[in-house]
């Protein structure tokens, strides 16, 4: 009961993290445009990814969920090296790493370390992580003003959406690639269950 507990707590507060990031990056830069905060909040999902993509490839139990921490890995350090020139390009300031926040909430899961809660804590939070991501980037999408910046959430989105149908609901299923421009079929789908 503990572990279950335990692991909803963590997806939650993971999740929480992300949405949070968007809100400390308005807060923290009223002068800044709805463009710079997207790409600064997407640039914190992102560390936040790629760290917890590296955490599962230590502590997961399936093989599914490790392929899956191999392809948000990879992707998403693809998609923060391509925004870090974006933002450079256009002197926005990015963070060095994921927000203190993000690093507890990681640390939360340790407790379950190598077990099926692990892995099912990680697929939630996974889940609804990137639900979000995508919210953050279809609103720039509907609203952004600066073209490169759309485009670049443009080019996002499919990665991202296909990065949400390998966990979705909290399942997992994994895929070769989550660029749609090679074929993503699947390894394995296989429930972390």
């Amino acid at each position: 009961m503990r572990i279950i507990q335990t692991s909803a707590t963590a997806a939650a507060a993971m999740v929480l993290t992300l949405t949070g990031t968007t809100a400390a990056f308005a807060a923290a830069s009223p002068s800044a445009t709805a463009d710079a905060v997207f790409l600064q909040a997407i640039h914190q999902a992102n560390l936040a990814e790629i760290a917890a993509g590296k955490d599962a490839r230590s502590h997961a139990t399936s093989t599914c969920v490790k392929q899956v921490a191999d392809v948000l890995v990879r992707d998403h350090t693809t998609l923060d090296s391509k925004g870090a020139v974006l933002a450079k390009s256009k002197s926005i300031t990015l963070a060095k790493e994921p927000t203190s926040a993000q690093q507890r909430q990681l640390s939360s899961l340790k407790p379950m370390n190598g077990t099926a809660a692990y892995d099912k804590a990680w697929l939630k939070a996974m889940s609804e992580g990137h639900t979000q991501a995508l919210q953050l980037i279809d609103k720039e999408l509907k609203s952004g003003k600066d073209t490169q910046i759309k485009a670049a959430a443009k080019a996002a989105r499919p990665i991202v959406a296909a990065h949400l149908k390998m966990v979705e609901g909290g399942t997992c299923h994994a895929m070769s690639s989550a660029s749609p421009h090679t074929s993503a079929s699947p390894h394995s789908s296989a429930s972390s269950r």
